[in-house]
């Protein structure tokens, strides 16, 4: 089976990858940038928004992810807006110097200081859309925010999440031990499950 990453974001290609090349499944990525403009109010709707419009254009069945950081000290912020934190008036706009996500780190790690309740937990919810439909699975992974950013593996997030049973933050921790135990790795492979129940794919 081949389908579409409706993601230009090379660190969510290499994981989607990781994961779904050893089950027979070939991950392609689009030959062009799409923009799909991410309105919806809830992860699930983001993720079935950016499969549809890739499958609209490039005519393959698209496996789309939406995913993000809720830090319950922050009224659950950033959520769907975690890839574009930086740029919220909630907390403040964060000027970029450096990678958007170095600027999402730096405002989170500002807003956090001086707060008890350190929280947190990575939300995904994945979409296979086929054309005739869609098919959805998600998964979570909780932990705590560190203090200071830790590592240089992964991306987003990674660097100031350390899960829960770890005293290593993602970016510390390597690839297949991450995918194991985060919260797109266990959305995927939920995702690889209903692919194999489902006669339609």
């Amino acid at each position: 089976m081949k389908v579409l990453a409706a993601t230009t974001n090379r660190g969510k290609l290499a994981e989607i990858r990781r994961i779904l090349t050893p089950a027979g499944i070939e991950v392609v990525s689009p030959w062009e940038n799409l923009e799909v403009r991410e309105t919806g109010t809830t992860f699930l709707e983001n993720a079935y928004l950016k499969a549809e419009a890739y499958y609209r254009r490039f005519g393959l069945p698209a496996l789309a992810d939406d995913s993000g950081l809720v830090v319950d000290a922050l009224e659950g912020y950033p959520g769907v807006f975690s890839s574009r934190f930086y740029a919220l008036t909630f907390g403040g706009r964060e000027e970029v110097t450096g990678s958007p996500d170095e600027a999402n780190v730096r405002k989170l790690l500002r807003l956090m200081e001086g707060k008890r309740n350190r929280s947190a937990r990575f939300v995904a919810y994945v979409v296979l859309y086929t054309g005739t439909g869609g098919f959805f699975a998600h998964g979570e992974c909780a932990g705590t925010l560190t203090e200071k950013p830790r590592g240089k593996g992964g991306f987003g997030y990674d660097p100031v999440f350390q899960p829960i049973g770890y005293t290593k933050t993602m970016a510390e921790l390597p690839p297949q031990e991450k995918d194991r135990i985060s919260h797109r790795g266990l959305a995927l492979r939920r995702l690889l499950q209903i692919i194999r129940n489902c006669k339609q794919l």
